[in-house]
């Protein structure tokens, strides 16, 4: 079997609520370019369109995005809509609000919660939907989110949303939201060499309670937002060799052995990436090959 027919139902599914999801989807913030939240180089149109197109041939259904992922020339969303509208059924897109860009790209203070109607229906207006199927709340510095978790949980209620999830939060935020209204994802950073007590404490809370814990800059790392990371400790790197593939594939590995509940949202522009990171979720790792990374990441700490 090669890469190139390995399809997304190798890593598995989970819900979202009452969604459906293979494990292995993709998040779209690199589709705008190398640098989504900078002025850098935008991304070629017709290729990041390739991209979605093929991801959903591969049998991703599960795409991250936001309204505020966008370059000086590219809005994820649009492409989203321009490449994949009418969407295939089956097709989970999930949103976030919260931080703000002003339309030349500088962030601004974070949403209250009287405006976070105005963020979900402008990811609907740019989406082309009719209803969000889910809405992150991306908390920034808050120390209660449950104002800001209250007003979407109204718009649930009026059906703009279909479900809701949280990020960026400690257990206590978490714990905070499900006083509210149903929570079916969290998604928080968390990678192989980042260690996060807080971060390992909401993975096990959300097994627990059957909610999809969805690391973001898993293969990014200490990189983040700048894209994948070069740094690889040398745990990864053996493991990669073991397998013959890359440092990444083994990062998206990791990722998806923490649990049967989490799900990989690995960003990409490059259709030859993607079909490595979907190949991604085909890789099991031995107990053995588990342990050793994380005793990696234990020594980070």
């Amino acid at each position: 079997m090669t890469p190139e027919t390995i399809t997304a139902d190798a890593a598995g599914t989970f819900r979202l609520g009452d969604l459906p999801v293979h494990r292995i989807g993709l998040g779209a913030m690199r589709l705008t370019g190398s640098a989504a939240f900078h002025h850098g180089t935008p991304s070629e149109r017709e290729r990041s369109l390739a991209v979605l197109r093929r991801a959903v041939e591969l049998g991703v259904n599960h795409i991250d995005t936001a309204a505020f992922y966008f370059s000086s020339l590219r809005s994820a969303n649009e492409l989203i809509n321009t490449a994949l509208s009418p969407y295939p059924d089956g097709l989970v897109v999930a949103t976030k609000v919260g931080p703000h860009r002003d339309p030349q790209g500088e962030w601004g203070t974070a949403a209250r919660p009287d405006q976070l109607r105005g963020q979900v229906e402008e990811n609907l207006r740019q989406l082309g939907r009719d209803h969000l199927d889910v809405v992150n709340y991306r908390r920034q510095s808050q120390d209660s989110i449950a104002e800001h978790f209250g007003a979407l949980a109204e718009l649930r209620e009026a059906g703009l949303v279909r479900h809701l999830g949280v990020s960026n939060v400690e257990p206590r935020h978490l714990a905070e939201a499900l006083e509210i209204a149903p929570v079916v994802c969290v998604q928080n950073r968390y990678a192989v060499d980042r260690p996060d007590p807080a971060g390992d404490e909401v993975l096990r809370l959300c097994g627990e309670r059957g909610i999809a814990f969805v690391p973001f800059y898993a293969v990014a790392g200490a990189a983040g937002e700048h894209g994948a990371t070069a740094a690889h400790d040398d745990a990864v790197l053996s493991t990669a060799r073991a397998y013959g593939v890359s440092p990444a594939q083994i990062r998206i590995a990791w990722t998806l052995h923490q649990g049967p509940h989490v799900l990989a949202i690995p960003g990409t522009g490059d259709p030859a990436h993607l079909v490595q990171n979907v190949a991604a979720g085909a890789l099991r790792l031995t107990g053995e090959q588990a342990a050793r990374l994380g005793a990696a990441r234990d020594r980070a700490a």
